[in-house]
């Protein structure tokens, strides 16, 4: 009984989601069409191809994937963060570590000006590294990163060590396949926060070359308000990408916690 309403309840909340991407396919007069058509009566790719031949997504799109690929660099830069802190025994390590999480009690929109200011005295005000440079690292994933390797056996690098492994290639080979599980989880959340970042390439750049997708996704809002068909397709495209991901990392999360509790 309870999961028949628990699956009833799921539908019912997936359904605009549903009629966002059915939207998508039709034409903008059966959008409109009263009574409305749940199921296109006949599918069509004009709304995207609309957005990639009117309104520069093409363009967009570049933009959001070079901002995504740099945030995974940052990712492995986070890794390597939280492998340090949890693994080595340095001078001043927990006043450091205590200082990065410091930082993330202070609100990202406080830090905006100040960030902006410093990239606008270094000449990288409208440029793709001001975009993406400020979000290479975070404290939020080095914490999470530093945890999880803290629990790491440092027998097992010992033995690594003996058997004349370099420190490279210790972390390459040995802790970042046993931290598949976190790294699923920051890759699903880096790629969210790439692909989905909007207020700051909306402040450092007035250019609308190095526009992003949501970005574009705002200006189809505000410049085609009327069509409807264009707006569910431009946000369509925006989701799907991540649903997607989300569906093949949480996949890998839940093997690698059970694999886990098995041993």
């Amino acid at each position: 009984m309870s999961g028949g309403l628990l699956t009833i309840g799921a539908l019912f909340f997936l359904l605009p989601f549903f009629w966002m991407i059915l939207s998508s396919f039709k034409p903008e007069g059966e959008i409109l069409q009263i009574p409305p058509t749940f199921w296109p009566k006949r599918f069509t790719m004009d709304n995207f191809a609309y957005l990639f031949e009117n309104m520069n997504f093409g363009v967009y799109l570049k933009n959001t994937l070079i901002i995504v690929l740099f945030s995974f660099v940052g990712l492995l830069l986070n890794a390597i963060a939280g492998f340090g802190f949890a693994k080595y025994d340095f001078k001043g390590r927990n006043a450091l570590f205590v200082l990065v999480l410091a930082t993330m009690m202070i609100p990202s929109q406080v830090t905006m000006i100040p960030v902006y200011l410093i990239l606008n005295s270094l000449g990288l005000t409208n440029t793709m590294t001001g975009i993406v440079l400020p979000g290479l690292v975070g404290a939020f994933a080095i914490f999470l990163f530093r945890q999880f390797m803290s629990t790491i056996p440092t027998e097992l690098m010992e033995a690594t060590r003996l058997d004349g492994a370099s420190e490279y290639r210790i972390f390459l080979q040995i802790v970042l396949p046993i931290s598949k599980p976190i790294l699923a989880v920051q890759a699903i959340l880096t790629f969210i926060a790439g692909w989905n970042s909007f207020l700051w390439p909306l402040i450092i750049a007035n250019d609308e070359s190095l526009y992003t997708l949501s970005v574009g996704l705002s200006l189809l809002k505000g410049q085609y308000a009327a069509k409807f068909g264009l707006q569910m397709a431009g946000a369509t495209f925006m989701v799907a990408p991540v649903i997607v991901l989300f569906t093949y990392f949480q996949k890998h999360i839940i093997e690698n916690f059970s694999i886990s509790g098995m041993k």
